[in-house]
């Protein structure tokens, strides 16, 4: 069952149940939240309720099932040419990306786990493709609903619930603080990872791409395995395929750096409208604009500008610690 108010601190000691956090979409920015999560957890907050919409549901299921820790040490192992071997070449099932890779850590540590049964009540974020209705998951397989609420459209493929398509929360609500409230949260820290992203298109992406992807040419076994013939036909394929999604030259955009761009817009409009509607009560917002839409591998770096933020807010914050109550 759902862990109450009056059960949770027996779970968990340290967590609030009169706190809630709202973990909001941006896909590598999401990283940060780690930072954000531990600092506060330094401070001697721990919120008792997660919302998570988009990474941030990825992020915030770690917290709910106690694998932060672990989560943090995957993510900081993550290079470039893995986030490369995240691209499937087919193109197929609605998106890019399959996502099986960038749900190892996920399949690996909640499969089989139910949102239900979590020690922190936790619930994600999603739309439904048809009605474009914001959907709550706050039951059922944890997996799934990570799954359908980080869907972002043509980029991961889109999941099946209940007879429904399900895409990416950030669609309908960047920052689920409604959902919070709803969750009874008395108090909530919503984290924005919208806040500074318009007009920042993650310009760097397509050097380092195309410079793992000249590596993967000379190295990987696949290659070496097929004739020469077929290798140079797959690896012309391969070049047209990255240049369309990083740009063809440095003045022209590519399909990903449209696509940012464009959601980036879309999210920053979105989060201000719900923001207005639904205020937090304290609002952490990180500085990563220049971490781009695939930009997985910058770890390290949202992670240590999540714990900056946090410090930014130190003041506010500190009147939620044990102490101010």
């Amino acid at each position: 069952m759902t862990p109450t108010a009056e059960n949770l601190k027996q779970l968990l000691p340290d967590a609030d149940a009169r706190i809630g956090i709202a973990l909001g979409s941006g896909s590598a920015r999401g990283w940060s939240h780690i930072g954000v999560l531990k600092a506060l957890a330094e401070m001697g907050i721990k919120p008792g309720i997660v919302a998570g919409s988009s990474i941030g549901a990825l992020v915030g299921a770690a917290y709910a099932n106690n694998q932060l820790n672990e989560l943090e040490r995957w993510v900081c192992s993550l290079t470039w040419k893995e986030i490369i071997s995240f691209l499937d070449l087919s193109v197929v099932g609605g998106g890019v990306i399959q996502g099986e890779k960038l749900f190892d850590f996920a399949r690996t540590h909640m499969e089989g786990v139910r949102i239900d049964s979590l020690p922190i009540p936790f619930a994600a974020v999603a739309t439904e493709l048809e009605t474009g209705r914001e959907v709550w998951l706050r039951d059922g397989p944890l997996l799934e609903a990570i799954r359908a609420s980080i869907s972002l459209p043509g980029l991961f493929t889109p999941v099946k619930r209940d007879g429904q398509w399900l895409v990416d929360g950030g669609l309908v609500d960047p920052v689920p603080v409604s959902l919070c409230r709803a969750m009874g949260a008395e108090v909530v820290i919503a984290v924005n990872l919208n806040g500074d992203i318009v007009g920042k298109h993650g310009r760097s992406n397509r050097d380092r791409v195309m410079k793992e992807g000249n590596h993967m040419e000379n190295g990987t076994s696949l290659w070496e395995r097929v004739s020469e013939q077929l290798k140079s036909s797959l690896n012309e394929r391969r070049d047209i395929l990255l240049a369309q999604l990083f740009g063809e030259n440095h003045d022209a955009p590519g399909l990903f750096e449209v696509m940012a761009g464009s959601l980036n817009i879309m999210q920053d409009r979105i989060t201000r409208s719900r923001l207005a509607e639904e205020p937090p009560d304290i609002i952490l917002e990180p500085r990563l604009s220049h971490v781009g839409l695939m930009d997985y591998d910058m770890g390290d770096e949202a992670i240590t500008e999540g714990r900056a933020c946090v410090d930014r807010m130190n003041g506010q914050l500190l009147k939620l610690t044990p102490n101010d109550r």
